[in-house]
């Protein structure tokens, strides 16, 4: 059977107001999709006549030596596709790479319980725009400078905190289903569609972190900017390994939410997440990174010790970021009698960052660290820089920025000859700040054009 050749992209993220509330279904987080995508692009592998090939090779070429070849089988008992790396091959790297491994044992699975075809051979190639990681690259040929050669093994690739493992996952699920499925099963582009695809991905992406997170991250992979309430964690704990007996009749379930128990209850308000036009939102890499993951143990745990301090601390949190955003909304409407009095929005930032510092002192978690208060700090004295916060989680991954459209060349020029002043407080020491492309996005999924990766498919 003749399958199209189809590439598929997903946006990162930057969660501008939420951070931590986002993991309690209690709270919401303000998450803004960015034009910055990881783009997946899928086609069958060509084979000689009448040689019939179980392998998948999926490359990343920005990067030296990440290619990955898996063998794939059908298990008993409606177990699904079974993935095993295959070994061996001189222009294939040993390690292995949890997210797309797992990303292509979920999305063969539920495409196996929904089409009686042999699921054959592809190709598949994955490819980041370029500021996903701060190592600097070069641009090949004729290739647009939004893909560039990294130069450098994947492992040894420092991220920026777009949230590139939401979106891998996102677009990749999306790829191969588009690939396997005939149009009529699934349409990319319609709410069933974009629904199924989401269910699949933050299952895939939950199993490969191998926590159920708050999800925050692969919903805006899928639908773009919006506000965010988690869905309920309850909905994947039964859902069990790839393998195991009735693992593809249960994870269809899930996704397509056969029946009432396995209704996903996130919340995706679109319309709330809005900036109004006289505002970028830019983001500043300090190339340090921090370890997220360890970071919300952190303050789950002080957040358990002290219910009551940590009760009353979130929800005076949860209402500035609810200020926050319908500021933004208002700005965006001109409900305003000067669409450039941004005094109210930037108060409303002062505040959430008061919040989190104290937040990060009671949990002794390093939230917004001093030298990333004093890169702020300092970047907000700059005439038409509205506000800013360390996003998400914190720590030393990127800030983020709303600023006037006309003030990005003083901030630019700013930025060029900064050095921290700050004493290092048990962390990382910021060097050069660089000034992304990236900016707001508010489109989710997107099909592409596969002439755009011409340079990178072999």
């Amino acid at each position: 059977m003749s399958r199209p050749t189809v590439a598929v992209s997903a946006p990162g993220k930057v969660l501008l107001a939420g951070g931590y509330l986002v993991l309690d279904r209690g709270h919401t987080g303000l998450v803004f999709g960015l034009d910055a995508r990881i783009h997946v692009h899928v086609k069958t592998l060509p084979t000689s006549p009448g040689l019939a090939l179980s392998e998948i090779i999926v490359r990343s070429p920005q990067f030296r030596d990440a290619e990955w070849r898996y063998g794939y089988r059908e298990t008993e008992h409606h177990g699904g596709l079974q993935i095993n790396q295959l070994k061996g091959h001189s222009t294939s790297t040993q390690s292995r790479n949890k997210f797309v491994e797992t990303a292509l044992a979920y999305a063969l699975s539920y495409v196996s319980a929904h089409s009686d075809t042999k699921i054959g051979s592809t190709s598949i190639t994955i490819v980041a725009d370029t500021d996903y990681y701060s190592h600097p690259g070069s641009t090949p040929g004729t290739v647009p400078t939004r893909f560039i050669d990294f130069h450098v093994p994947l492992t040894e690739a420092h991220k920026t905190g777009l949230g590139s493992s939401a979106a891998l996952v996102t677009a990749f699920v999306a790829a191969v289903l588009t690939h396997y499925l005939d149009e009529k099963m699934l349409q990319l582009h319609s709410d069933s569609g974009r629904r199924r695809l989401h269910n699949l991905a933050q299952a895939a992406h939950c199993a490969a972190q191998g926590k159920v997170g708050s999800g925050f991250d692969v919903a805006a992979a899928v639908y773009g900017s919006c506000v965010y309430r988690r869905f309920s964690p309850s909905i994947l704990e039964e859902l069990g390994e790839p393998g195991s007996p009735q693992f593809s009749q249960r994870l269809t379930r899930v996704v397509d939410e056969s029946d009432a128990s396995n209704t996903w209850d996130m919340q995706i308000d679109k319309a709330a997440a809005r900036l109004p036009r006289g505002l970028r939102l830019v983001m500043c890499d300090v190339d340090c990174g921090s370890e997220s993951v360890g970071m919300a143990k952190k303050v789950l745990a002080w957040r358990k010790e002290n219910p009551d301090e940590a009760a009353l601390l979130w929800a005076t949190l949860q209402k500035g970021n609810d200020e926050l955003a319908e500021e933004l909304l208002r700005l965006a409407q001109g409900i305003t009698t000067d669409s450039r009095d941004y005094k109210n929005l930037s108060d409303t930032i002062l505040t959430i960052r008061s919040l989190i510092r104290e937040m990060s002192a009671k949990a002794e978690v390093p939230i917004e660290p001093k030298v990333q208060t004093d890169l702020l700090d300092a970047c907000c004295r700059i005439s038409g820089v509205v506000g800013g916060v360390v996003p998400g989680a914190g720590g030393f991954d990127a800030i983020v920025l709303l600023v006037e459209n006309d003030a990005l060349p003083s901030l630019q020029q700013f930025l060029d000859t900064y050095k921290t002043t700050a004493e290092s407080d048990s962390g990382p020491v910021i060097g050069k700040v660089r000034l992304l492309g990236v900016k707001q996005d508010f489109e989710g999924l997107r099909s592409e054009d596969i002439k755009t990766y011409a340079d990178w498919i072999r």
